[in-house]
């Protein structure tokens, strides 16, 4: 028989961790090792457990799930990355490719896939939901800077330029052009369109 493949699973909603676990489980050849509820947590369980594939969330306390990808590849390179998510956002896609995952999936994809997922990433392939990688190509790259991206995401609590600008350590000036540009560059009206268009996309 073949060796089973470990896989950590990296979910913040129990009862959707619970149920990938369950039905991963099902699978003769895939053994769930571990399971996390938080992206800080997803380095040390790969450690301990000597995993093969590691599931990850986006959306998750701690660390998102494509900043959880990119330590893994930097710090354990022969896991495989495996980024789901309940938001099909081309963005997303674009950031989970460039952390050094080898899928990208739609957490209503059905069970079966992604156990073929997670058989066919362990065997070099890359697998990525095809309509998302169609809306991707659509989409073109994130126009905004990270500094931009720093603070938009900075200004999502609705904070005023002066709380930014003493938070960033940067002039209100300064604060000031940055949204202006990138407010410019996402085609918004004001500061929460330009949050919210971000958001939707996938690229903050």
């Amino acid at each position: 028989m073949s060796r089973m493949i470990k896989v950590l699973l990296a979910e913040d909603q129990s009862m959707v961790r619970e149920a990938l676990a369950a039905l991963l489980g099902l699978e003769d050849d895939i053994e769930v090792v571990a399971q996390v509820a938080r992206g800080d947590e997803v380095l040390p369980a790969a450690r301990e457990h000597d995993i093969d594939v590691a599931l990850l969330d986006i959306e998750m306390p701690g660390a998102t799930g494509i900043e959880a990808a990119a330590l893994l590849h930097k710090e354990l390179p022969a896991v495989k990355l495996v980024v789901l998510t309940t938001f099909g956002r081309p963005g997303y896609l674009r950031s989970a490719m460039e952390s050094g995952a080898d899928a990208f999936l739609v957490k209503d994809a059905p069970a079966a896939r992604l156990a073929e997922a997670v058989r066919k990433v362990l065997a070099g392939e890359r697998v990525i939901d095809p309509t998302l990688a169609a809306a991707a190509l659509a989409e073109g790259a994130n126009p905004l800077t990270d500094r931009e991206r720093e603070i938009l995401r900075a200004a999502e609590d609705g904070s005023t330029n002066a709380d930014l600008a003493a938070a960033l350590h940067l002039s209100q000036g300064t604060v000031r052009n940055y949204l202006s540009t990138a407010i410019q560059k996402l085609a918004a009206r004001n500061r929460s369109e330009a949050v919210r268009i971000a958001r939707e996309k996938g690229w903050l």
